[in-house]
């Protein structure tokens, strides 16, 4: 008797869900539809709001196109940086047991795709994302880098302090240095990508 009260509950489970799956579907379309519609409008109103090239570079000061091959000509150390900073990471983070940096959480290139933005504006956006993100993801290797060889916080304020700056121990603290030194390394196996 009480196997059949089981059959029956799971029965009316099924049936809600069964429900449950055909509401959620008509939502999505409902959702779909809508998105659809104001994807349209916003293309739309993008498209009004990008500015020609021509207009772009008759109102850039003369000065901000002389830069442009100073500014563009760092790309080249920096795809170079890119490649040694990647190689060092594939061949050494295994020999010291450091979970790997994914490049793809810091160079991330989208900002190309908004509609309000000419071609130029485009690839100055390709080259700020690529760029800056390459600095985060350098600053990752770094910051595991030197967690593994040198956990020790700078006597005087800095700057800039990457992620695992904040585990670090204080400037003068041998005892803790010595004593908990492999935690740190064992803290770099642990990490999520």
């Amino acid at each position: 008797m009480e196997h059949q009260k089981i059959d029956e509950l799971v029965a009316k489970i099924k049936v809600l869900e069964s429900e449950l799956e055909l509401e959620l579907q008509q939502e999505y379309e409902k959702f779909t539809c809508e998105i659809t519609k104001k994807r349209e409008e916003i293309l739309a109103s993008y498209r009004h709001d990008r500015e020609g090239l021509l207009r772009y570079l008759a109102t850039t000061p003369i000065l901000h196109l002389l830069s442009v091959p100073i500014i563009w000509s760092v790309l080249i150390p920096a795809v170079i940086l890119d490649g040694f900073v990647s190689l060092y990471q594939w061949i050494c983070f295994p020999i010291y047991k450091i979970t790997k940096v994914k490049r793809s959480d810091y160079i991330i290139i989208d900002r190309h795709r908004l509609a309000y933005l000419n071609s130029i504006e485009k690839l100055n956006c390709l080259y700020c994302s690529y760029f800056n993100g390459l600095m985060g993801y350098i600053s990752e290797i770094a910051g595991r880098t030197e967690q593994y060889w040198c956990p020790i916080r700078h006597a005087t304020r800095v700057k800039f302090m990457h992620n695992n700056y904040k585990k670090f121990f204080d400037y003068g603290d041998s005892e803790n240095f010595r004593q908990r030194s492999a935690e740190l390394r064992e803290d770099l196996k642990e990490e999520k990508e």
